[in-house]
């Protein structure tokens, strides 16, 4: 074998394909409307970005410490503390590239080669390319839309063996954008610990919350919980901030050594700059972030009204995040011009190629006969956008 057999076993990301055929197109001159963005529409708040510049100025452009710059990892535990009452030290913080890159770090430090990660369905596209990077084994877990795509304590018991290293949760969830109430947690979370299977919680949504809903962390439903819990977040989504590439771990001290050491081998310190952007996004002011969260819920309730209005479409309203979660098993059998809906892939296929409409199918999220649309965007978009995907489900046989 010439290549690596694990890189050669990861596939690219469904929704960047998607985004970036919508950009070809675009730049071919098509008028294309994308729904298949996973970043906020906003720019960077200016006291940010100021921020930024003040740290170029000031020559805070050589390495950091590995996991971070302490004025940022004090800033992130106090943030937990006063939002979600869970008491971190900034040793028990690990900053890192991105949201992403601090999965990847979690997954490498917890899996041995063999040990199975319980992946909830449908799942970010991301999880199960990384844990497969990491030697670990997919153990996909269905929901189903009646559940309000979530599992419950049964559903773990029913897929955990001996061989169960931890469980993914995200929660507001990407692609769904349901949200776990306490209650649903506190079992799932308890359950876990009982068992000793650590809990991979993806919190990166967390402030993009709708209808007065209060996000809870997973780690905050005990003392004991601080133990098997690893919190990833980040502000690329509730501050505008994807570029700058900043996200963070909250675990246990031991784990966090760990996953230090291990970015100290590969990437080590993030970015010097974008850290006292960040340092600024969680301290500084935070009205950006209320107006940002007023205009995804009236954009929510926008396509929410309109896609439950279209032909052979459904979905439940999102709760977080900003995607919903469209189901489109009623098209799925029929024609469109002689040409037979056999999948999601197929009906998003022709979509764009119809309508010049980018949507992100199922597939890659561990479900069938789904799609998702991101109202990250504007509200002529969602109108336009919809407008032809009804256009082009009325043209079914």
């Amino acid at each position: 074998m010439k290549y690596s057999q694990k890189a050669l076993n990861i596939s690219a990301s469904p929704t960047l394909a998607i985004d970036s055929l919508a950009k070809k197109l675009k730049e071919a001159g098509e008028n294309v409307i994308g729904f298949g963005a996973g970043e906020p529409d906003f720019d960077t708040p200016d006291n940010i970005k100021y921020a930024a510049v003040s740290a170029i100025v000031k020559g805070y452009t050589k390495y950091t410490p590995v996991a971070g710059i302490n004025c940022l990892k004090e800033a992130i535990a106090k943030y937990y503390k006063e939002n979600y009452a869970v008491d971190y030290s900034p040793d028990e913080v690990v900053v890192s590239n991105g949201a992403k890159h601090s999965l990847m770090n979690v997954f490498f430090a917890l899996l041995n080669d063999g040990d199975e990660v319980l992946l909830p369905s449908p799942y970010w596209v991301t999880y199960p390319e990384l844990i497969k990077l990491a030697g670990g084994k997919v153990v996909v877990v269905p929901t189903t839309k009646e559940k309000n795509y979530k599992i419950t304590v049964s559903d773990i018991e029913r897929y955990a063996t001996s061989k169960t290293k931890a469980l993914v949760l995200n929660s507001p969830s990407n692609p769904t954008g349901m949200v776990y109430t306490y209650d649903e947690l506190k079992q799932i979370v308890e359950f876990c610990i009982e068992r000793e299977i650590f809990v991979i919680s993806d919190e990166i949504y967390d402030k993009l919350i709708y209808d007065g809903k209060k996000h809870i962390s997973a780690a905050s439903i005990s003392e004991k919980a601080k133990e098997f819990v690893i919190v990833v977040n980040g502000v690329s989504k509730s501050y505008a901030m994807t570029g700058w590439r900043i996200g963070y771990t909250l675990s246990n001290k031991e784990l966090a050594k760990i996953m230090s050491n291990l970015q100290s081998h590969t990437t080590s310190n993030p970015n010097s700059i974008a850290q006292y952007a960040a340092y600024e996004a969680l301290v500084g002011p935070q009205d950006s972030v209320k107006k940002m969260i007023c205009e995804f819920e009236k954009r929510r309730d926008l396509i929410y009204s309109l896609v439950n209005d279209t032909k052979f479409l459904s979905a439940l309203k999102p709760e977080g995040a900003f995607y919903i979660w469209v189901d489109i098993s009623d098209t799925i059998g029929k024609s469109f011009e002689g040409k037979l809906i056999d999948s999601a892939n197929t009906f998003a296929k022709l979509l764009l190629e119809v309508e010049k409409v980018a949507v992100v199918p199922s597939e890659g999220f561990g479900m069938e006969n789904h799609i998702r649309l991101s109202y990250a965007t504007s509200e002529k978009n969602i109108r336009e956008g919809v407008e032809r995907i009804k256009r082009f489900v009325e043209k079914l046989t």
